[in-house]
């Protein structure tokens, strides 16, 4: 009994482990997805305006720069409309004439803070165009938080990989540990490092298998749960959660391949100290 639950004990252990790192992973890939869903929604609200003191022509301003997906000249009947105080029907067709043109650009992407230095800078390398409104400091306070999120996250995640990838270490050498004896046996008879290490890799394998499955479900849970599609919904994005094709492959592959990385380290090792 007691053997059982010592075994029973290092199996959780190492699953346990290996949850952490692919929970890290799966979290990191959905702010990643979240980040992005986020920037295209700002790039569908964010524009640039610019003023002109002449009619541009749509191509052209396309043509300034690569960023610009699409130029929309902004009427000025508001504008009239303030300044209109019974003024007659020439007056206000002669003052459509002097106010310089108004443009909205809307961009491709969300730019980056040296994009939309680039981008400004190109524009008023157009002789016509004598103001930029780019909203830079908005922006660029709204990007830092972005990278600075996304950054904290990453650093996080890499935290648990490390500390995780200890704890296996630590655990596959206690197993290695239980089994020497019997290794050492089966070495005296000619086996070959791969048939006694075969306990050991089992162990990495099925374990690993295992916690993939039990990362499919919590995840699979949390993708459709309610609370967690009405926090989305809150900041107006769609993010896929977990996919349970491509994800599930993703985090089994790393599973298999951490587990069966650090077995065979442990193996190098022990081969090593003999």
């Amino acid at each position: 009994m007691g053997e059982l639950m010592k075994s029973v004990k290092n199996h959780l252990s190492l699953i346990v482990a290996l949850l952490s790192i692919l929970a890290s992973i799966q979290i990191f890939t959905i702010v990643d997805r979240s980040i992005d869903a986020y920037k295209n929604n700002l790039t569908n609200n964010y524009s640039v305006i610019i003023v002109s003191q002449k009619t541009l022509k749509k191509q052209t301003v396309l043509n300034i720069n690569s960023l610009i997906a699409n130029s929309t000249e902004l009427t000025p009947d508001n504008v009239i409309k303030r300044l209109n105080n019974g003024m007659n029907k020439d007056n206000i067709e002669l003052l459509k004439l002097s106010l310089p043109r108004f443009y909205k650009l809307q961009l491709k992407q969300y730019p980056t803070p040296s994009e939309i230095t680039k981008l400004t800078k190109d524009l008023f390398s157009n002789s016509a165009i004598s103001k930029v409104e780019d909203y830079a400091n908005v922006h660029d306070t709204t990007y830092k938080l972005l990278i600075l999120f996304k950054n904290v996250v990453s650093v996080f995640s890499i935290i648990v990989l490390i500390v995780t990838v200890l704890l296996i270490l630590k655990e596959l050498k206690i197993w290695q540990f239980n089994h020497s004896e019997r290794m050492s046996i089966m070495g005296l008879f000619g086996a070959p490092v791969w048939l006694r290490s075969a306990v050991l890799f089992r162990l990495a394998i099925v374990d690993a298998i295992i916690a993939a499955i039990l990362a499919f479900v919590g995840f699979s849970y949390i993708s459709t749960n309610e609370w967690m599609l009405n926090q989305f919904a809150n900041i107006d994005i769609d993010v896929v959660i977990f996919d349970s094709f491509n994800d599930f492959g993703i985090l089994l592959a790393t599973s298999m391949f951490v587990s069966i990385l650090l077995a065979s380290l442990i193996v190098i090792t022990h081969k090593e100290e003999i």
